[in-house]
């Protein structure tokens, strides 16, 4: 645990749901925290499957037909990078919420803190895993996966193959609001030729594999047990107490879903639509 700890923090372990939904909870939970003093870690996953475009990435470089012929949603995220498919078995995602004033104002340190649970939670998984030690070029820019690979913030695994480790999971963050918001992307399995096919190239599905690894391939643990083991890593990092969302704050998520990140303005064009009565 560290100092954040003495703060009240809720542990979401979070159902399957759309990715517009998922987008949207986050924001909710950045208002809970500065509205209530409650702060959030939550693991979930995305039903159906999604890609999230990182935030000015260009529509174009999507598949749509692919996307649409897969059943394969689409939504965009309010940080950057590349687009990331979330597969519905294979991806696990985290959030971390907390007023900004709280945690470091340097991006790269409060990085470092937030990515401790992370971090972790790999580790008792039994995967070999760390910050990347060296820079890795990038192979396709659209992609969060195939960008090139930071040691700021981008996980890899096994980390002691150095410049031979692939990357096993993607970290961002934004603030909004005074709030802090981080969220990443486990691979716990392998999907390459969607990961791939939902971008507009001809990339092979190799190319994915020789740039990415998964929790499966470094551990061989079984998915239900690797979400347990990070959803236990992120609550004991905090002292968070178990917790589901509020009614009111699922009911706000959906109405911003509908207006803005699961709306054909937002995804192709980062327009939000107005709210009804204003």
């Amino acid at each position: 645990m560290n100092d954040l700890a003495d703060r009240e923090w809720r542990l979401i372990r979070d159902e399957p749901r759309e990715g517009a939904v998922q987008m949207s909870l986050e924001e909710i939970a950045a208002q809970t925290a500065l509205e209530d003093d409650l702060r959030t870690v939550r693991v979930y996953s995305w039903e159906p499957s999604t890609l999230s475009l990182g935030y000015r990435q260009d529509a174009d470089t999507v598949d749509w037909a692919y996307c649409e012929h897969e059943g394969i949603d689409v939504t965009r995220r309010q940080t950057g990078g590349g687009g990331i498919y979330h597969d519905r078995y294979a991806d696990i995602s985290y959030t971390i919420v907390a007023p900004a004033e709280e945690v470091p104002g340097d991006l790269m340190d409060c990085y470092e803190l937030f990515c401790e649970p992370v971090l972790e939670g790999l580790r008792e998984m039994g995967v070999d895993a760390d910050f990347a030690a060296v820079e890795q070029a990038s192979i396709y820019q659209p992609s969060c996966y195939l960008r090139d690979i930071n040691p700021a913030h981008d996980v890899v695994a096994p980390a002691s193959a150095d410049a031979e480790a692939k990357k096993i999971s993607g970290n961002a963050q934004y603030r909004q609001r005074d709030v802090v918001i981080q969220h990443g992307s486990i691979s716990y399995d392998l999907e390459p030729e969607r990961h791939v096919g939902v971008f507009e190239t001809d990339l092979e599905p190799e190319t994915f594999t020789d740039r990415v690894t998964s929790v499966r391939e470094q551990a061989g643990i079984g998915r239900e047990q690797a979400v347990e083991t990070l959803a236990t890593a992120l609550g004991e990092w905090c002292d968070a107490d178990e917790s589901t969302w509020r009614e009111t704050e699922l009911e706000a998520a959906r109405n911003l879903a509908d207006r803005k990140f699961g709306a054909d303005a937002w995804v192709r064009n980062r327009e939000v639509l107005e709210a009804d009565g204003e």
